[in-house]
């Protein structure tokens, strides 16, 4: 099967299994209740585990220096590697994300490889100056 086929397989799965929230003010609400999920999970990850660690500073910039050097000089802030436990929690999370973000598409009559495709085409054009 091809990803584009993936993709609308996907997609018509969740319109085929949205049953209980097909409102709108639903799908957008348990959307950003996905999102907190994933943000609970990694915490809990770094809190409750200890499997990641997160150690934050100020990110300098060197002015000197190209935007190549710029990615290999940034930090993610981020040690340490997901446990198998907490790596299956965050990918269901993601997934269950992924789910009403692709019912919102379907509410809005939105293909969500469309989305992907002109993400990645934005993405291509702009290069590093997205800066995102």
């Amino acid at each position: 099967m091809s990803e584009e086929n993936h993709f609308h397989s996907f997609q018509q799965q969740v319109g085929d299994l949205l049953l209980r929230h097909r409102s709108f003010l639903d799908v957008t609400s348990k959307f950003q209740e996905s999102n907190a999920r994933i943000n609970r999970a990694l915490m809990k990850a770094v809190t409750d585990c200890g499997c990641i660690e997160v150690e934050a500073r100020r990110q300098s910039f060197p002015k000197a220096a190209s935007v190549s050097e710029w990615k290999e000089q940034l930090k993610t802030h981020l040690s340490g590697e997901l446990c198998d436990h907490c790596l299956d929690v965050v990918k269901s999370e993601m997934g269950k994300n992924l789910f009403y973000l692709t019912a919102l598409c379907n509410l809005l009559d939105i293909r969500l490889l469309d989305v992907i495709k002109q993400e990645s085409n934005n993405l291509s054009t702009l290069g590093v100056f997205t800066l995102r």
